[in-house]
């Protein structure tokens, strides 16, 4: 009986030691595999982006849960036809080219603007005059906060406006850093730029 035992307890250590497939992304706290359809965390301290999977996404969903460290990114989209950005708005916003999202962030009490390119997110240093104006929508004035994003896309004297999980926001930055080419970006990059608001407005 003790050999059988022996064996049993070697198969199982040869069990143990047997490599872990490579099956993409793991969730960030318990390193389970993650599907591509997953939820996304903000640690608020680190300022950055966190996999997470459906149980531990429901053990931070409570506020205040971690001590506030982390944030759930919720899944609430909106196209917001009714916010008018004029000209002289847009203007006021002083953001260099026709693409950028605002989210307030809650550890500096401020809005933050941000806009895509090749080499990343760009943060706007300059005066944001006319976020009370934007901020008067009150879907604007209700984005929550550090984990929703108000995306703004100008094209021909039009701008669009769209609430979006703070996840996606910084996907269209990916999307944008890794398909620029060029000096207008070439036409890769105006169809991903395309699809990814049209997959925006099919899930609002």
């Amino acid at each position: 009986m003790a050999v059988e035992d022996r064996g049993d307890f070697a198969a199982l250590q040869a069990l143990l030691r047997k490599p872990v497939p490579d099956t993409g992304e793991r969730c960030d706290f318990c390193a389970q595999p993650v599907g591509a359809e997953h939820g996304h965390l903000v640690d608020l301290k680190a300022r950055r982006i966190m996999c997470g999977c459906r149980p531990c996404w429901l053990v931070f969903e409570p506020t205040g849960a971690a001590q506030g460290r982390y944030k759930p990114v919720p899944t609430r989209y909106a196209v917001l036809s009714d916010l008018l950005v004029d000209e002289t708005t847009w203007d006021a916003l002083q953001i260099p080219i026709g693409l950028a999202f605002f989210f307030y962030n809650s550890v500096e009490n401020r809005v933050i603007a941000l806009y895509p390119g090749p080499a990343g997110a760009t943060e706007s240093q300059l005066p944001l005059d006319a976020w009370s104006l934007l901020a008067a929508h009150p879907v604007v004035a209700g984005l929550e906060a550090d984990v929703e994003a108000l995306v703004l896309r100008r094209r021909e004297g039009a701008t669009a406006a769209y609430l979006v999980p703070i996840d996606r926001a910084y996907e269209l930055v990916g999307v944008i850093r890794s398909s620029w080419r060029g000096f207008d970006g070439g036409e890769d990059a105006k169809r991903r730029i395309d699809a990814f608001f049209e997959s925006v407005e099919a899930r609002a």
